[in-house]
């Protein structure tokens, strides 16, 4: 059997500061090694979100000045990602889109930026300080470790039907106050990573395709691709 997967890549033009676009690449390579046909394409400012077309969506982060832009466009395509996530769609969301999919984001000029609330956290900001440097975190029902690279003035706090993508081991997190990073609500998981985090840590972007092929292919056997094996690469 055939499989394919459609990736939309939200604001990839705009949200792409710290080179997410490698998550893509990552989900590509290991789409190849699965067997399964992986398209892409970028969706941005003034184009419609159709949720029935996409698999997948990578949501990437950007500089308060893209995310003013991007708040004010992603309203337009609230009623589409909302149903999308709902309808248990696989979702990366890194950094600002992590932010954005939350009710709101206090920009570093105090700025509100609303989010979707598609998602229930919401950011506010810290004074004069960043959270900068090296984060590991383990996830606390799988048990695997993950590693990534933050730098975020925001700080996140989870809310109802969310639980941290992991617990922290070494760096700050959401808010360095909780000791979570990063969230999973149904088949979305984000998180503060760059690096990027897909290519740091290929269990995530395998759990991300697997979920997306049992959505879309609920009959089939996917038991070859569940059984790939994938390594650490931190």
């Amino acid at each position: 059997m055939a499989y394919t997967l459609n990736v939309c890549h939200l604001y990839g033009d705009l949200m792409n500061t710290y080179g997410d676009l490698g998550n893509i690449l990552v989900l590509n390579y290991l789409a190849e090694k699965m067997g399964v046909e992986l398209t892409s394409e970028v969706i941005s400012l003034d184009q419609a979100f159709d949720p029935d077309k996409y698999d997948i969506i990578v949501f990437g982060g950007g500089q308060d000045f893209e995310q003013s832009i991007v708040s004010k466009d992603i309203q337009t395509k609230k009623a589409g990602l909302t149903d999308f996530i709902e309808d248990n769609g696989s979702v990366v969301a890194i950094c600002g889109g992590y932010q954005l999919l939350g009710h709101y984001y206090i920009g570093a000029n105090g700025e509100k930026l609303l989010g979707i609330g598609a998602l229930d956290h919401y950011t506010d900001k810290q004074k004069d300080h960043r959270f900068i440097g090296n984060v590991v975190i383990e996830n606390e029902e799988t048990g695997e470790q993950y590693h990534g690279f933050e730098n975020h003035q925001g700080i996140t706090f989870l809310g109802k039907g969310e639980r941290p993508l992991g617990k922290v081991l070494e760096g700050h997190g959401n808010n360095g106050q909780d000791k979570t990073e990063g969230a999973i609500y149904k088949n979305v998981y984000c998180t503060y990573f760059h690096g990027p985090i897909l290519a740091r840590n290929n269990q995530i972007a395998k759990h991300v395709l697997i979920n997306a092929l049992k959505r879309k292919y609920p009959d089939a056997d996917i038991s070859k691709q569940e059984q790939l094996k994938v390594t650490e690469t931190f």
